[in-house]
């Protein structure tokens, strides 16, 4: 999995208004890109920072550019793009790449299921041993050094998916909470207790009930910190859940 064209390099100017951010290209020239991340982006936003953009040429577009990488820090990125991890998870799960969640002939996305009228984002089914796996996908990108932290500000919505999880696995599947790690930088991932408290909480109850937490890192870099294109899973991380 990798993206479509080369992306572009700039140098982040600003972020506002969540979903905007103005980039200056190589040449000189400012562009506006959107920036497709709901959250805080916390560190994820360092001034002057380089970032990478993709490129559309689809008229109906209102902005061409899409904010899709950034440098946190020397030799080290993280992807802010929320489109991507979905497709990042499925991709490395139809691979073979989620030795977890091997043997299911059936990924199935955007599911409604739930008391409080969720979708899941990966309905997985199939499998000749397991029940279906109900697998929900989040973004880690916030680091303090090399621990990483899920979620970067509070989420209501985070704290309902985690509810509706421990419901699945009570109806007897498996359900799923998977961490695509898009930083470079991170070696573990933690709740981030720190920043919702309550998440954190609802986490070790979940994992406690049977729900089942995994992290696995992408490719998002070469030896020489540069994006490669890639975005494909890699290799397991290990989750934390303690207190």
């Amino acid at each position: 999995m990798k993206f479509d064209e080369p992306l572009l390099e700039g140098r982040l100017i600003r972020r506002y208004k969540r979903f905007l951010a103005d980039v200056r290209l190589p040449d000189g020239e400012e562009v506006v890109a959107h920036c497709p991340n709901t959250g805080s982006m916390l560190g994820c936003q360092p001034e002057n920072a380089r970032v990478w953009l993709s490129r559309s040429d689809n008229p109906k577009r209102k902005l061409r550019y899409t904010w899709e990488l950034v440098e946190t820090a020397p030799g080290v990125l993280a992807c802010v793009n929320t489109a991507r991890p979905n497709a990042q998870a499925r991709h490395g799960i139809e691979a073979g790449r989620v030795s977890e969640l091997l043997g299911y002939t059936k990924v199935r996305s955007e599911v409604r299921y739930g008391e409080e009228k969720s979708r899941i984002d990966l309905l997985l089914s199939g499998h000749p041993e397991h029940p279906d796996a109900w697998v929900e996908v989040k973004n880690v990108t916030l680091a303090e050094g090399a621990q990483g932290y899920f979620p970067d500000a509070v989420t209501e919505r985070g704290q309902k998916h985690l509810r509706e999880l421990m419901a699945q696995v009570a109806n007897g599947d498996r359900a799923v909470l998977f961490f695509v790690v898009n930083h470079t930088g991170i070696e573990e991932v933690r709740p981030a207790d720190h920043i919702d408290a309550r998440y954190g909480q609802l986490l070790r109850q979940a994992h406690d009930a049977g729900v089942e937490v995994l992290a696995y890192r992408a490719a998002l870099a070469g030896p020489d910190g540069n994006p490669t294109g890639q975005l494909e899973l890699t290799d397991p991380v290990p989750v934390n859940v303690e207190a």
